[in-house]
């Protein structure tokens, strides 16, 4: 779906899959009314009781702030069941109806999934836009998308969205166009042309992105190289993952309080106290109910997660749904085939802990602190910088344990020889002889631990393993 607000992109595939002209909607697109549906206890789910309606609320509003409209209106809904026709009952129907009139809102955000036959039913009872929560997290990522691979996968999961909505209840879809030759016949009606379009579409974009996707394979291959390992910044969105990222490389990623600040993903080189350079890499936040369009059509993106040696799950500790807000960034690490369990492998970050009291504070310390090896989080706040060396220490430690220490002994004439190992390897320990013969003990992953040895005849040392 296209929203026809200010700043919007529109998708390439033609026609809107909104309201048709004969409904336009009487009120200010800009203005809009928040609805979050919530089913009771009776009729709830694991998600729905896990997470408070409050902070659904919250978020709700924080997504459609997150593209400049004013909300006029916002309320939650209980719901004992969902109403095939409409979601919502038809009292509270009836009543949000008034509100959207008085407040002359031109837009309805319902924060739930809505069949088309639902949207069309509540548009037509209120005379309004409405949209859900696929459609507005797609229209927000249809704003931030800056670099030719965000705007084409946020654009194949636009149309894929926007070929669902396509139905025959619609009048302006039922028209038919004149076929071709000479006789003509009943051609095609325009639902039919329209899916044919955005099928096309379709087809041409993920050809683009297999393109985008042999390319990134290319750069992640050359950064195998090199080789730095990859540690990738993961997280609900809003977690603070950009502030993280922005303190760890000195760099300048936008970095706001504003769902899905971030959306393409960006690497920058970090060095360890230890000396070893890693990749760090900021991805696009994770949030509940992700549309499983965005998840398929930012696989590609979401491969530098998939491919990291490391992964920082990065959670904002102050806010009062970081536990619901922890199983959602799981559940989507699950569909990347990623263990979230995985503790060699993630390292949990406890961040914004800045914006605790002291008692809460001292609390969040104690929790971690009786976590055990490598279960044990890191407390940090991104933004004042408490707790980035205990976390640049974790990192150190999870890389290298994998790692093989070698000795090399080198002549004082290699001189190429110590600049390659100094570019490829983590130098632990350097000694010269009087004679100026060089003997170093270096830290390097397993498959180049055997090109050193050929090289340079270098000998692992026993039971250091990574150190």
């Amino acid at each position: 779906m296209n929203l026809e607000l200010k700043g919007s992109r529109r998708s390439p595939a033609g026609r809107d899959a909104g309201l048709p002209p004969e409904h336009g909607a009487d009120g200010d697109a800009t203005r809009v009314v928040v609805v979050v549906p919530h089913l009771t206890r009776r009729g709830a789910g694991e998600d729905d009781l896990r997470r408070s309606p409050e902070a659904r609320l919250d978020e709700a509003v924080g997504l459609v702030l997150a593209i400049d409209l004013k909300v006029v209106s916002s309320q939650l809904v209980g719901l004992s069941q969902v109403r095939p026709a409409t979601y919502l009952g038809g009292g509270k129907v009836e009543e949000i109806a008034g509100i959207v009139k008085a407040e002359e809102a031109g837009l309805v955000f319902v924060d739930a999934p809505l069949s088309p036959v639902q949207q069309r039913n509540l548009e037509k009872a209120w005379s309004a836009k409405v949209i859900d929560r696929t459609a507005l997290i797609l229209e927000i990522f249809g704003q931030r998308a800056r670099t030719k691979e965000g705007v084409l996968q946020v654009e194949l999961a636009h149309l894929n969205y926007q070929r669902s909505r396509l139905v025959r209840s619609w009048t302006h879809l039922e028209r038919q166009r004149g076929g071709f030759g000479f006789l003509g016949g009943p051609g095609e009606t325009q639902i039919e042309a329209d899916r044919r379009l955005i099928g096309e579409r379709i087809v041409k974009i993920e050809r683009e992105l297999e393109q985008v996707k042999r390319t990134r394979a290319l750069h992640r291959a050359s950064r195998k190289k090199v080789p730095y390992p990859v540690v990738a910044l993961v997280g609900y969105t809003n977690a603070g993952k950009s502030t993280l990222f922005n303190r760890l490389t000195r760099a300048d990623v936008m970095a706001q309080d504003l769902l899905f600040a971030t959306l393409d993903p960006t690497l920058r080189a970090v060095q360890l106290p230890s000396g070893e350079r890693v990749i760090l890499s900021d991805t696009v936040g994770f949030i509940s109910d992700l549309p499983t369009q965005l998840v398929a059509a930012f696989r590609a993106t979401l491969e530098e997660v998939i491919e990291a040696d490391l992964i920082l799950h990065v959670r904002d500790m102050s806010h009062e749904d970081a536990e619901a807000q922890a199983h959602d960034v799981e559940t989507v690490l699950s569909d990347l085939d990623i263990d979230p369990d995985d503790d060699h492998r993630l390292i949990e970050v406890w961040n914004k802990i800045d914006r605790l009291d002291d008692e809460g504070k001292a609390s969040l310390f104690n929790t971690a602190s009786r976590r055990e090896g490598d279960a044990r989080p890191i407390p940090v706040s991104a933004l004042t910088g408490e707790g980035m060396d205990a976390l640049l220490a974790a990192i150190s430690q999870r890389l290298s344990r994998e790692r093989v220490s070698l000795r090399v002994d080198l002549d004082a004439t290699d001189g190429g020889g110590l600049s390659w190992l100094y570019r490829h390897s983590e130098v632990l320990e350097r000694r010269e002889d009087s004679d100026g013969r060089l003997h170093l003990a270096v830290r390097v992953p397993p498959d180049r631990a055997e090109h050193i040895e050929r090289r340079f005849g270098a000998r692992r040392i026993k039971g250091a393993g990574g150190g």
